[in-house]
């Protein structure tokens, strides 16, 4: 590794004061701002500086309630921060246009006529929530020599009124055995609260259920509550009326509701808003009839017919489906063909009868460009290792007519590496270039017929393979890797990966003498050689950030992975023969298969990691992260492949350590060893408060902590093995402040990290504030591309 000279340190260290002083600087010219923070308030006129919701009912969601506030404070950071009135503050009273006003808030100026808006909307909330005999007040509290109002509401809700009875009136007789065929799933039942929320989410299921058994025409407005309070107990007889569809026109009689039938099915796969007017030509369009399907085109039908007959669902069932129709919308977006998909339902008047309607289904289909190509040039930093990279990238989206998409990739990298090379200089000394592609095709390709396992999305079949070369100053290194694999969706929110064949090559050449004699544990260096993969995984990842309408999100991912164990297999039943090996220093003897003349790994690997964020308000999130995973390797290659190792530290890991310098254990690695530990086993855990600062700019305060440990004995680097009664005291701490930059499409991130506790220092000592003056080494900067989860 690259030595600093004292002077180095030196002029780090100020160059570091002088960046803290400057930022010290600035925050407090903001917080003495947000101090005077009644400077535009005028005569006779105050701030409303605190805002607070009390309740005596734990079942009420508070947040909800503070929605219901017509006028609310000043935006804070840390919960008591007006970093934004504080900025405003700094602006000149003269300039209207000051760039202080544009990027700050203005003050809050207390109103009483919202004080009593938010009192009459809060009521109506509880009453809808059941309580009606609920008591809501307010208490204003003047700080007239301050201009400030504290504003405090006060809620009793008392006891809810409850559901006694629930009974149906239903209209036509036909209706019953649907409405009555699975009550267990009825959202709104006897002895619950009554609650308008609930009584709606119970309407929309039995329009939904109407809806899914053929009843097209059915809405929510068919369906009307009667409740009779009048027993003077708190207690309700809810009845729920499901009236007929309409009269006729210039008749008495009354219409039932009508099931409908889809006739025919029209797909119109070169679909413009516009396409009927003659400006676009909507008379050269052609059309194939092949009942009950039809497809237009121009020029060339693009697709083939069995593909667009195979993603329509809404044939599996008899009578019309909202949920086939719904199906069919997503199998047909899946395809990532169309930039825009519309489903039509015409009724036929002339066909049906009273108690059957039929339909025609239009599929408005507006496909994307077939081919094309994309150039992304970068540049990266990995903890101080500056680089730049490029990929060069071209995609066809219907390879073979059938929405295969083809996708090719040539990727090249090069990045300087802080590592003392031959010529003693700092130069781009890392370089990677690589080729991958894949075929993704619509549809699982398995011998038996599986369909009924992916009834909520068409699943895909992907083929993967590539080659990546990397020259390192320590080594040269060639993977080659061949895939195939499935994903599918089983929920709104669940995606499933499973790789039946993931088999990788791995080269290794151009060992870096001194970096081999550097790895003075022979467990880790027998990792660095020549060997092959063959792997059976599967991830499963729930993420409910884009599909949960509340202020909570989860992100949960597991995978597992198996190596080897086939391969082993066949060696046996073929009755192969081992090879065998002598470690030179250690005079032990290794047995092992060879597959293609090289040994293969065996091995089992499984990590857990799941995320939670909460949404403070629109400006202050809070997320946390933990992460878990343990590789066990045994058998043929008693030591994990070096690229299937963990490690800790970096931008997305512990980001008070630079990557690959942290662990494992209480392992404290020498001043002239390359940075690349690396282990089996891996725990860690992080939480990061955002906050919005100005426009794009974001601010974040995080703690990360964590370490990873050695699973086998073998591993002689000192306090590197996990065990049970030790690994806590071995958590490495770091803390730190960072910025981020939202454009949207993608986010700049610089982050600070600064070591609390490190546990490479001596037992007692690991924390360092309070025992180490903070040095240099104590920080890491990280630049990073996105969040860091």
């Amino acid at each position: 590794m690259l030595k600093q000279t004292k002077t180095d340190n030196e002029n780090m260290v100020f160059t570091q004061r002088k960046y803290l002083n400057n930022l010290l600087i600035v925050l407090f010219l903001i917080v003495f701002s947000a101090c005077s923070s009644t400077k535009f308030v005028p005569e006779g006129s105050y701030l409303l500086n605190s805002l607070e919701v009390n309740v005596d009912n734990k079942q009420i969601n508070k947040d909800e309630l503070k929605r219901q506030v017509r006028q609310s404070e000043n935006l804070k950071i840390l919960g008591f921060f007006k970093f934004h009135l504080g900025l405003y503050n700094m602006s000149s009273r003269k300039k209207d246009n000051d760039w202080f006003k544009r990027i700050g808030e203005a003050p809050v100026i207390y109103q009483d006529f919202q004080t009593q808006r938010s009192l009459e909307h809060l009521q109506v909330y509880l009453k809808n929530k059941g309580y009606y005999d609920a008591i809501v007040s307010d208490t204003t509290i003047y700080h007239s020599k301050r201009k400030k109002v504290s504003l405090v509401y006060d809620i009793q809700t008392g006891e809810p009124y409850r559901i006694r009875d629930y009974n149906y009136e239903i209209e036509d007789p036909n209706l019953l055995p649907l409405i009555f065929k699975d009550t267990t799933e009825q959202v709104v039942k006897p002895g619950d609260i009554f609650d308008v929320d609930e009584l709606n989410a119970e309407r929309t299921r039995l329009s939904t259920q109407m809806k899914n058994n053929g009843y097209f025409a059915f809405s929510t407005d068919h369906i009307q509550y009667v409740a009779d309070t009048a027993l003077n107990n708190k207690e309700v007889n809810l009845t729920i009326q499901i009236s007929d569809a309409s009269l006729q026109e210039n008749a008495d009689t009354i219409r039932h509701h009508r099931k409908f039938v889809i006739r025919h099915y029209t797909f119109n796969t070169d679909f413009t808003p516009l396409q009927f007017s003659r400006a676009f030509g909507g008379a050269e369009r052609d059309t194939i009839y092949e009942p009950p399907y039809s497809f237009i085109y121009k020029d060339k039908l693009r697709y083939k017919p069995e593909l667009l007959e195979n993603l329509n669902r809404m044939k599996d069932s008899t009578y019309y489906s909202l949920v086939n129709s719904e199906r069919t919308f997503r199998s047909l977006n899946q395809l990532q063909q169309f930039k825009l998909v519309n489903l039509n339902f015409e009724p036929v008047p002339e066909f049906g009868n009273d108690s059957i309607g039929v339909l025609d289904c239009n599929m408005q289909l507006s496909p994307l460009p077939r081919q094309g190509f994309s150039v992304e040039l970068e540049g990266t930093n990995s903890s101080g290792n500056f680089g730049v990279a490029g990929n060069l990238n071209y995609q066809h989206l219907n390879l073979f007519h059938g929405a295969e998409i083809l996708n090719v990739t040539l990727k090249s990298a090069w990045e300087r590496q802080q590592t003392l090379v031959s010529d003693n200089k700092l130069n781009f000394n890392t370089r990677e270039h690589g080729l991958e592609t894949s075929l993704t095709i619509p549809k699982f390709l398995i011998p038996f017929n599986a369909e009924r396992f992916f009834s909520y999305q068409v699943p895909q079949t992907v083929f993967s393979g590539g080659y990546n070369y990397q020259r390192r100053p320590d080594y040269t290194r060639t993977i080659t890797n061949v895939r195939i694999g499935y994903k599918w969706k089983s929920k709104p929110y669940r995606t499933n990966y499973l790789n039946v064949f993931d088999w990788n090559f791995v080269n290794l050449s151009n060992l870096n003498e001194d970096f081999i004699n550097s790895i003075k544990d022979l467990y880790i260096k027998s990792s660095f050689t020549d060997h092959l993969i063959m792997a059976i995984n599967y991830a499963l990842v729930d993420n409910t950030q884009s599909t949960e309408k509340d202020n909570t999100y989860h992100y949960f991912k597991w995978t597992v992975e198996s190596a080897g164990n086939i391969l082993s297999a066949y060696c046996k039943l073929l009755g192969r023969s081992k090879y065998q090996s002598v470690d030179t220093e250690t005079n032990e003897t290794s047995e092992y298969y060879r597959i293609l003349g090289n040994r293969f790994a065996q091995y089992l690997k499984t990590d857990v990691e799941f995320r939670l964020g909460y949404k403070l308000d629109k400006f202050n999130t809070i997320v946390s992260r933990a992460f878990f995973g343990a590789a066990l390797p045994y058998g043929n290659f008693d030591v994990m492949p070096f690229e299937k190792k963990y490690f800790g530290g970096g931008a997305n890991g512990i980001r008070a350590w630079q990557v690959r310098t942290l662990g494992p254990g209480t392992y404290k690695a020498s001043a002239d060893e390359y940075p690349n530990q690396s282990a089996d086993i891996k725990l860690e855990g992080n939480i990061e408060y955002r906050f919005r600062l100005i426009g794009f700019i974001e601010g974040a305060f995080f703690l990360d902590a964590g370490n990873i440990w050695a699973i086998n004995s073998k591993d002689n680097r000192e306090g590197a093995t996990f065990k049970f009664n030790q690994f806590y005291k071995e958590i490495a701490v770091g803390t730190g402040t960072g910025l981020r930059f939202d454009f949207n499409y993608f986010v700049f991130r610089f982050d600070l990290g600064v070591k609390l506790r490190d546990p490479s220092l001596p037992e007692g000592k690991r924390f360092i504030p309070g025992n180490y003056p903070l040095r240099s080494e104590h920080y890491n900067f990280n630049f990073a591309i996105g969040y860091p989860f």
